[in-house]
């Protein structure tokens, strides 16, 4: 059973905003008291954040849908919805995001690092706070936006000092278990090792972590084994070390052409030619590989290598290369720039910055692109003709008609407000400009050519009533 898994897809959904309440306020003597509908509840975010207690990805990769609560919907009597809750994902430290094209959205280092994956929508407001001096009683409220939602994919790059690298066998793991209490698995086969091992190294003043990174070999950078999945582990490493077999069993393997061959590899793969190396001529307890240690440390040695005989069994030579290591991991910490705190910028948009385009399209459609524009169409409600009357007003108030007419569009010209994906399309007619405050019985817009039924049928009876008051006011009983 899988217990270690690096690199996931996630698919994230924010909770839907609660759409507002349309509501009048009715008590004992005052039948229309006024509007009193609340707003809704805001969705809930989804965000991810650096936990030291986590390790791997496994969670997610059994579960990889994961959606926020909803907001809930105002009510009347002006109260407003609750907001949803938001969803919390732990990450271990060294995530990073990144989208389906591959490209970096955030990159988590150190606890408590937060990234929102997924925005949850605004709750719509109720007719109580779209109430205005020329709208007393609005007959609408807006609806809730919807959240975000976005596939993402998270790759695991470990955090550590130090990194082993070399071929199946080598003795990664062996070393690795005697300098820290990490207890990997380790057997006489290759590939034995299918995670990365970490563990921690003291020595003297200076801790600090030791991975050890499985499965390179050649054609690692391509795809071939396992060095693909896991050379990422060594992007964050200030220090790589080389560990050589020098008592392998394989004749047409040797030392120095090992080492080519993984160095052609980390070349391959890219970004790691500034850091520090360090070989280790493992298992010289052998009277075998001590001899051919000796054989080859001239030629490392005229290479520019720092070299260490090591025996992970009888722990020869493993107290120098410990101090080594930690006075190169001690240098590469003192050169890192001081971590600051993160600085909030606040940027402020221009105050005559309308926020949105128009354009004409090959298929004669006059996009509109903007935030504004967009969110006010999501929240309307066009089975309403005065939410629909309130958009159009909106939209006017914005610029909108205007740069539409700037751009050439005529009456009867299509046009498309938001991406291709979920845009609204309309006929434009510039007689949209009349305001909300000349509309009618609420619930009711003359800008419309056809006159809802309903909005008929109360005309008549309206109609009725000032006939009927007229004959009873020419009534006399005494003549």
């Amino acid at each position: 059973m899988t217990t270690f898994v690096d690199r996931v897809e996630l698919h994230v959904a924010a909770g839907n905003g609660g759409h507002g309440c349309a509501s009048v306020h009715r008590e004992k003597f005052k039948p229309l008291g006024g509007p009193d509908g609340g707003n809704g509840g805001r969705g809930g975010d989804v965000t991810l954040v650096v936990d030291q207690s986590v390790t791997t990805l496994l969670e997610y990769h059994h579960s990889p849908h994961r959606k926020a609560t909803n907001g809930k919907p105002g009510e009347g009597g002006n109260r407003s919805g609750k907001d949803g809750t938001d969803l919390v994902l732990p990450v271990p430290d060294g995530t990073v995001i990144l989208d389906r094209k591959g490209n970096v959205l955030a990159d988590l280092v150190g606890e408590g690092t937060t990234y929102v994956a997924a925005q949850g929508g605004r709750g719509g407001l109720g007719n109580a706070a779209l109430a205005s001096a020329r709208r007393k009683a609005p007959g609408f409220a807006l609806l809730g936006e919807p959240g975000q939602a976005q596939d993402i994919v998270l790759e695991l790059k470990t955090v550590a000092d130090v990194a082993l690298v070399g071929y199946p066998s080598a003795g990664k793991s062996s070393l690795i278990s005697v300098l820290s209490a990490a207890r990997p698995k380790i057997a006489d086969y290759p590939f034995t090792t299918l995670v990365p091992n970490l563990g921690v190294v003291t020595a003297g003043a200076t801790v600090y972590t030791m991975a050890d990174v499985p499965g390179l070999i050649p054609g690692a950078s391509q795809g071939k084994g396992l060095g693909l999945e896991f050379l990422r582990h060594v992007e964050r490493c200030s220090v790589l070390v080389h560990v050589l077999d020098t008592a392998t069993l394989e004749s047409e393997r040797d030392p120095l052409s090992d080492l080519d061959a993984i160095e052609a590899e980390l070349k391959e793969y890219g970004g790691l030619d500034d850091r520090p190396r360090v070989v280790v001529l493992n298992k010289v307890d052998i009277p075998d590989g001590q001899d051919l240690a000796d054989i080859i440390r001239p030629e490392l040695e005229s290479r520019g290598y720092r070299i260490f005989e090591v025996s992970a069994i009888s722990r020869l030579g493993l107290k120098e290369l410990s101090f080594a290591l930690a006075d190169i991991v001690s240098q590469a910490r003192a050169a890192k720039p001081k971590e600051e705190a993160t600085r909030i910028v606040i940027r402020p948009k221009a105050v005559d910055d309308a926020g949105f385009t128009v354009t004409l399209e090959e298929d004669g459609i006059y996009r509109v692109r903007g935030e504004k524009p967009e969110r006010w169409v999501r929240q309307t409600d066009f089975s309403n003709d005065e939410a629909v009357g309130y958009l159009a007003d909106r939209l006017n108030r914005l610029g909108v008609e205007d740069q539409l007419m700037k751009a050439g569009a005529r009456s009867g010209d299509g046009v498309a407000i938001g991406s291709e994906e979920d845009a609204v399309v309309f006929d434009w007619e510039p007689s949209m400009s009349a305001g909300a405050e000349m509309l009618g019985r609420r619930g009711e817009d003359h800008r419309f050519e056809e006159p809802r039924p309903a909005a008929q049928r109360r005309r008549d009876r309206d109609a009725e009533r000032d006939e009927a008051s007229q004959d009873y006011e020419g009534f006399h009983p005494f003549g």
